[in-house]
């Protein structure tokens, strides 16, 4: 129930921001749920008290973005705990303490930290670098690359495991996360290997192109935000 939670209140923030649907009333106390599972290592578990998990903490943390209360949460706690599950060695990341790399947090925990570094920015935080986010981008390509591409196509958890749709989207989603910096003005990109790597820019909230996001919302703002009823009827 907490992986249904977090997943839906991320998918219901991101269609509600992108299609012109939100409301205070809409998501009453979904950000103060949120704020109330990070824990004492600063990530965000399923509830409140338990153990920090990359994907809940992307969806709890994205889901804030768009709320525009990012500000609940205490972000240089988990701007410490989500540097330290990019594995040394492997140079891919961990989705939780003291477990194996896995090819899909290389969205879940890379696509979070271009969330705090922006948050930070906003907050006036000085110590941020202007040229790339706060991880090893080449490090965490080198894994993707090297590590989860099958021979015959798609990609894959770890060598050893069987390539599938879910780790194909988000080890390619990492990696297009791992080759662009910064957005508007501001734009930095590394890419390790031969030209024909670099992906397209994804949208680290949503996690699709950056022009479909903004085609989808001049689309919706042109369209009236629907009432909600005041009560269910019978």
């Amino acid at each position: 129930m907490s992986d249904l939670f977090f997943r839906s209140a991320y998918c219901a923030a991101s269609v509600a921001s992108l299609t012109n649907i939100m409301t205070s009333k809409l998501f009453d106390g979904t950000a103060e749920w949120i704020a109330r599972c990070q824990n004492w290592e600063g990530g965000i578990g399923g509830v409140p008290g338990l153990e920090a998990h990359g994907g809940y903490t992307f969806c709890g943390f994205a889901a804030l973005v768009i709320l525009q209360r990012v500000q609940l949460l205490d972000l240089k706690s988990l701007l410490r705990w989500v540097s330290c599950r990019q594995m040394r060695f492997e140079g891919g990341f961990q989705g939780r303490c003291n477990k194996l790399v896995d090819g899909c947090y290389s969205f879940w925990q890379g696509g979070l930290l271009p969330l705090i570094h922006r948050a930070l920015h906003a907050e006036g935080t000085t110590a941020i670098s202007l040229t790339n986010w706060m991880f090893d981008q080449q490090a965490l390509q080198g894994y993707i690359l090297l590590c989860c591409q099958c021979p015959n196509g798609g990609l894959l958890d770890k060598p050893g495991k069987s390539r599938d749709f879910y780790h194909t989207c988000y080890c390619l989603s990492g990696l297009s996360i791992a080759q662009h910096f910064g957005s508007g003005d501001i734009l930095h990109e590394v890419i390790i290997g031969v030209p024909e790597n670099r992906l397209k820019p994804t949208h680290p909230v949503y996690n699709i192109g950056p022009d479909k996001v903004a085609q989808a919302i001049m689309h919706f703002m042109q369209k009236d935000v629907p009432e909600m009823p005041n009560s269910r009827k019978n």
